[in-house]
């Protein structure tokens, strides 16, 4: 025998009952539907009605309606790194924020990763992009922006912009590497390695620390400049490769917290001691920058910050209250002061 019991699921006709509202003032609200004024104290019975019932939207139903896909994608190189998972944080916020879901893109730093990753949008899955492109141009970018994808590139330099409706943000990671080398250069250390990763903003911070040598008159031979990679694997192999040089210097500059790490570990390894014997800066300021032995000196450029400015841009386009020509915009950096220097 029956019970008479159903387990259905919830509607909006449900809602709209149990809050004593029409269907459609429920959904104006579930949708945030701009041009609906909604009383405050119409809007809170509605979402109170919904928690009661443990009403869930049909987001199949809402994309068939809006043909949006309410997901966008963050694209970055490696997930392993530290500094990604705060940016693709802040960009997952911001999206929350406005009724959206993440894909979380990694790439290797890949340019056949990163391309495949542009099907997402090519096949209506996301609506916009957040990346980290270390190979894509803006002329492979253009075919989505004209179908209207909305793309924000976190960028290593300030790009120049055009008629195309994309956008960047960056920090001035030239910069940030010449503030970084002068650092080490006003506490008297005159030979100063590099330690300057591969790819991605490797040619941008090479530059800074470069202008910084020469600015004060220092050279800078080929021996003291070292770029295997971004991992703590890589600044291992690369500062094993400076000690083998004579005279070794008495400073390094890490182009991330990650091959600072690594290079600390050779340090210890080699008998030396940090900062007494050579004294190190990292960049990123990634959560166990403060945490290693001695606790890194490195230049922070906010990631989470860098995550929510790029995807309020994102939807500053998916939502058309910015329009017209691609933006550029500089984001802060600044040193973070610890012991191992």
């Amino acid at each position: 025998m029956s019970s008479g019991k159903t387990n259905r699921r919830p509607t909006q006709a449900d809602v709209a009952r149990l809050a004593g509202v029409s269907q459609a003032m429920v959904s104006y609200v579930i949708n945030n539907t701009p041009s609906a004024t909604i009383p405050d104290e119409t809007r809170q019975r509605i979402l109170d009605a919904i928690e009661t019932l443990g009403y869930v939207p049909h987001s199949a139903g809402r994309n068939l309606r809006t043909q949006k896909s309410y997901t966008i994608a963050g694209i970055i190189p490696d997930i392993t790194n530290p500094f990604y998972p705060a940016f693709e944080r802040g960009i997952q916020d911001v999206a929350r924020e406005h009724g959206y879901d993440l894909i979380t893109c990694n790439t290797d730093g890949v340019a056949a990763h990163e391309a495949s990753y542009l099907r997402l949008a090519q096949q209506g899955r996301v609506d916009g992009l957040v990346g980290v492109f270390f190979h894509l141009s803006s002329v492979q970018l253009r075919p989505l922006l004209e179908r209207g994808v909305a793309i924000v590139r976190l960028e290593p330099t300030r790009k120049r912009v055009g008629p195309l409706p994309l956008d960047n943000i960056y920090v001035d990671n030239t910069g940030a590497a010449h503030a970084a080398t002068t650092f080490l250069i006003e506490r008297g250390h005159r030979r100063i390695a590099m330690l300057a990763g591969r790819s991605g903003p490797q040619q941008a911070r090479v530059r800074g620390y470069r202008q910084a040598m020469a600015d004060h008159g220092l050279p800078v031979s080929d021996g003291l400049v070292m770029g295997s990679g971004f991992t703590e694997d890589d600044g291992y192999r690369d500062m094993q490769a400076i000690l083998a040089h004579d005279p070794r210097p008495t400073a390094v500059f890490a182009a991330n917290d990650l091959i600072a790490m690594g290079a600390l570990i050779a340090l210890r390894h080699a008998g030396l001691r940090v900062p007494e014997d050579i004294a190190i800066i990292g960049f990123d300021d990634i959560p166990a920058a403060r945490l290693v032995h001695p606790p890194l000196t490195t230049v922070s450029q906010f990631p989470e910050q860098l995550g929510r400015r790029a995807a309020e841009m994102l939807f500053e386009r998916l939502e058309g209250t910015v329009t017209g020509g691609g933006r550029c915009e500089l984001m802060p950096h600044e040193i973070v002061v610890r012991e191992s220097t």
